[in-house]
């Protein structure tokens, strides 16, 4: 590891904590040529698959696509940002032990909108709406009266 203010390569840990969700270590070091202190994370590295889009392009998985997504529908909502990362951990759980390579971007919609539905009713609809690719006001409300026929 390389010290931000010297740029020396010698330094050693002082302290090591596992974070508070598990995923991650945090490491206090100190540079052994200037004694300067800093702090580093060590996370495991994911293998998330390809995703195939509609137009049959292949992209990398970005986590940060599907937050952003979910971000949007919850705009205005009373949905917590734990409750977003929470999804979006989710959906990679669920794309990982799969275990394919590649897979299809409606897959991950799907998940998405499964999460929304449970989270929020609102979110769900805003979100569907631009997935689905809604084209007049029948889309919605057949949506949303899907919406109301599965509250208990």
């Amino acid at each position: 590891m390389r010290c931000p203010r010297c740029s020396g390569l010698e330094d050693k840990v002082i302290q090591s904590r596992i974070s508070r969700d598990g995923g991650s270590i945090r490491r206090r070091r100190e540079c052994t040529r200037c004694s300067h202190r800093f702090t580093t994370y060590e996370k495991i590295e994911e293998n998330l698959p390809l995703v195939i889009k509609k137009d049959g392009r292949r992209e990398a998985f970005d986590p940060n696509k599907v937050i952003s997504g979910i971000t949007t529908a919850c705009e205005k909502r009373p949905v917590s940002i734990e409750d977003i990362e929470s999804v979006k951990e989710s959906i990679i759980h669920d794309i990982q032990a799969k275990g394919d390579r590649e897979v299809p971007s409606s897959y991950i919609g799907e998940r998405v909108m499964e999460a929304l539905s449970k989270l929020d009713p609102v979110a769900y609809v805003r979100f569907a709406s631009v997935y689905r690719e809604f084209k007049d006001v029948g889309d919605f409300v057949k949506e949303i009266q899907k919406v109301d026929e599965s509250k208990p």
